[in-house]
């Protein structure tokens, strides 16, 4: 019997026999495989609540799962976006629907200073969504998933999702409360 090693159909996990488990490539020194199932995540530019997320049962492309991504951001932010800020796997697509897909580059010779500026500042901003994914998987348990299945990871996924925004909502609901607790306390001591 001849093994095939270059077989793209190989099974990683003996308990998700229906290849449910996938090697995605990361690209990076340190950790250069992954094992799992593909998610996207949408988050807003500036309050970076996650407004959809959407696991996929296959490896594909990641431009690929772009329009799911967005269509489901509309779906619960009741508008779709106008602008999204990907990183260079998007590459291929400029448009979805009335979305611009937007992702990093270097400015031509003629960009003036403030375009230049615009661009820095919008990828930065995108270049901050990733340790908020390495929260996700650390803070968050995405890294490991304990539920069978597509559903499984499906609801896993927005469960994390979830909590991120339940933290964040709850965090700034205690700054509110310090703040006021300050303010009331500043006047009690300023008036005595």
């Amino acid at each position: 019997m001849k093994l095939n090693f270059y077989n793209k159909n190989k099974i990683y996990s003996l308990h998700e026999p229906q290849a449910q488990v996938y090697c995605i490539s990361k690209g990076k020194e340190r950790k250069k495989y992954e094992y799992g199932s593909k998610a996207s995540i949408v988050m807003t530019k500036n309050s970076g609540i996650i407004v959809g997320a959407v696991n996929f049962s296959k490896n594909h492309y990641d431009g690929y799962t772009l329009p799911e991504a967005l269509k489901q951001a509309e779906e619960l932010a009741g508008r779709r976006p106008g602008v999204a800020i990907c990183d260079r796997g998007y590459r291929v697509i400029k448009f979805i629907g009335g979305t611009q897909i937007i992702i990093p580059k270097n400015p031509g010779k003629r960009a003036s200073a403030y375009e230049r500026q615009k661009a820095r500042k919008r990828f930065r901003k995108r270049a901050g969504i990733e340790p908020i994914i390495g929260h996700l998987k650390s803070d968050f348990r995405l890294m490991r998933n304990y539920l069978k299945g597509t559903v499984g990871d499906s609801i896993n996924l927005m469960l994390v999702a979830t909590a991120f925004n339940l933290r964040k909502l709850l965090r700034q609901l205690l700054d509110f409360w310090f703040s006021l607790f300050m303010v009331q306390r500043h006047q009690l001591l300023t008036s005595v």
